[in-house]
């Protein structure tokens, strides 16, 4: 991979960039940095950058092509039944994986903003912070659990997002939006059911790209942020608040009464405390109402 030529702007390595919150990402990144588009693959005409980030030769090969001065990691095994059928699957990507890009961002002094989950507390009590223990109840939190300790052990002054859930419209298929997922089901008539048991913190996908660029842009932001909404709302409330605002039929919202066979075990309460996150930015926690109308208004592929 040939050297590419360095612009005006400080160059932002994104991996993992045709994913959901990457495309939100590359869009508000664009006026601040030289943005790179970081995927395993480069059929699509949205990819720069081939990187496998579970092969160090390709991930060096990356950095060598780009020299970036900031790196954003997404790339990840995020679906959690996904990673509890497939552990050694979950290990390679979400652990050796953030491993890789954090020693490729150690040897050439670039800033990295790691992305983590609220499924390393195991959900039992409500409210979380970032000094509280962690206590991952499935195979997917235990890889971010050890992922934030080797980037952190790399990379002392990267900055690592913990989210809960992120809401957001791509204007794309193929990405693992699940609000795009369920107005696709709606519109072709088909029941969505959501969890009465696990509540969430929800954030918009919009917002937390900006948090993600004020982050990288201070130096001085380093460890571990939540973030969210100022409440939490089970996934029902959440379905019910969205299919309510779009007009969908009440029938085609179910309450799920208790979790489907075979799935990985989640957590009842990730309310994940953001006070630490709106002391470093100027951007604040909004409402579990407004995150729903960000999400619902702001399609990523169109105008902001």
């Amino acid at each position: 991979m040939s050297h590419i030529a360095k612009g005006s702007l400080p160059r932002l390595l994104v991996v993992g960039a045709r994913g959901f919150l990457g495309t939100f990402l590359v869009n508000r990144a664009s006026t601040h940095y030289q943005v790179f588009r970081a995927d395993r693959s480069r059929e699509s005409a949205e990819s720069d950058v081939v990187i496998d980030v579970v092969d160090p030769a390709s991930v060096r090969a990356a950095f060598d092509a780009v020299q970036p001065d900031a790196v954003v990691l997404l790339a990840a095994i995020s679906d959690i039944d996904r990673c509890q059928r497939d552990p050694e699957l979950a290990i390679s990507v979400n652990l050796h994986g953030a491993e890789h890009v954090a020693n490729a961002c150690a040897g050439s002094g670039a800033r990295l903003l790691f992305t983590s989950t609220g499924a390393v507390f195991d959900g039992c009590k409500q409210g979380y912070s970032e000094e509280d223990e962690v206590s991952p109840s499935s195979v997917y939190g235990e890889t971010k659990v050890k992922a934030e300790a080797v980037v952190q052990a790399l990379t002392p002054s990267s900055a690592i997002v913990r989210v809960s859930l992120v809401l957001g419209r791509t204007g794309k298929i193929g990405t693992n939006s699940l609000l795009d997922n369920m107005m696709r089901r709606w519109n072709a008539g088909e029941v969505v059911s959501a969890s009465v048991l696990e509540s969430r913190n929800a954030i918009d996908a919009g917002t937390l790209s900006q948090w993600m660029l004020e982050l990288l842009q201070d130096k001085r932001n380093r460890g571990i942020f939540h973030t969210g909404a100022t409440e939490a709302r089970t996934r029902y409330q959440l379905a019910q608040a969205i299919a309510q605002r779009l007009g969908v039929p009440e029938g085609l919202v179910k309450a799920e009464l208790r979790p489907a066979a075979g799935r990985a075990p989640r957590g009842a309460h990730h309310l994940l405390s953001t006070d630490k996150i709106n002391k470093a930015c100027a951007t604040q926690s909004p409402s579990w109402e407004v995150v729903i109308e960000r999400s619902l208004n702001e399609v990523a592929e169109g105008s902001l």
